[in-house]
């Protein structure tokens, strides 16, 4: 009988619109193994951050955008989103208002503590989405040492592709070079002018340089923490000004529509977990 009650639930689009939000916060608990059935154990974790963008562009620009690329990918294909999530790397723009950076280990043993409890709770599949340029060396740290004990869940990264016809459209569209606009730039103000045009002030965007100060006289064969700061101290590269909604329905049309995708694959996997569990048998104690 629960089982017929299950399958009458899920296949009614009404029923599983008025009483399965995406967002893990806005479930009921009585709810939740309906949840888990329809996502196929599948959670995205969106990670997004809180530092300057400019100054036009707000500050949890980064938790915005993860935030709505989850949102709408899940109205496409269900699964279950966690809630607002800023605890990632951001030590590079500690000297401005606004950011918020915690010690580089609280930041990792919190992410591993958030997937351990996302997985307590039931789910299998765990995707991590990033808006923030400086997160993703982080965030493939993390995965990899995901391998260092066993666990019943597995856990992916996700990246947007790029096709062809899109990146066509999005060069045509834009009007600065993409090769400065690196951050609180045309691009990220044109994605928060089509999500939350409310909160962007392109008028101030000129009220600093967002040029490369190229203080550093260094071989490109070197790396060192303080490049950015040493390039670009107003925590600000790029032209806000010349951003557009049009240029941010595209970018975000596309990186929604590849989130949606790449849901689909990971609820359809049945194979990761089964390697992965292989690989711990096989480990040398």
């Amino acid at each position: 009988m629960k089982k017929l009650l299950l399958f009458l639930l899920l296949s009614s689009p009404v029923i599983v619109a008025q009483q399965l939000p995406t967002r893990w916060d806005e479930l009921v608990a009585s709810d939740w193994e309906l949840a888990l059935e329809k996502s196929n154990y599948t959670c995205i974790l969106p990670i997004g951050i809180l530092e300057k963008h400019g100054p036009g562009v707000p500050i949890g620009s980064d938790l915005i955008r993860a935030r709505q690329w989850a949102k709408r990918a899940t109205a496409n294909e269900y699964a279950v989103v966690f809630p607002d999530y800023f605890y990632g790397q951001i030590n590079e723009a500690k000297q401005q208002y606004g950011t918020f950076s915690l010690p580089s280990k609280l930041a990792m043993e919190l992410l591993e503590a958030t997937t351990k409890e996302i997985a307590r709770n039931g789910f299998k599949k765990i995707i991590l989405i990033n808006s923030h340029g400086g997160n993703p060396q982080m965030i493939r740290y993390f995965i990899q040492n995901q391998l260092e004990t066993q666990k019943d869940y597995v856990v992916y990264f996700f990246e947007p592709d790029m096709p062809a016809d899109v990146a066509k459209q999005i060069r045509e569209t834009r009007k600065s070079d993409p090769a400065t606009d690196q951050h609180g730039g045309e691009r990220e103000a044109s994605e928060i002018l089509y999500l939350r045009p409310e909160l962007v002030k392109l008028e101030r965007s000129t009220q600093e340089s967002g040029a490369n100060q190229a203080r550093l006289q260094l071989p490109g064969t070197l790396y060192t923490a303080i490049w950015w700061y040493a390039s670009y101290p107003n925590h600000y590269a790029g032209q806000a000004e010349v951003g557009s909604e049009a240029l941010g329905r595209i970018i975000t049309e596309n990186t929604v529509a590849s989130l949606t995708r790449a849901i689909r694959a990971v609820k359809a996997d049945t194979i990761t977990l089964k390697v992965q569990n292989e690989y711990f048998e096989k480990v040398k104690h």
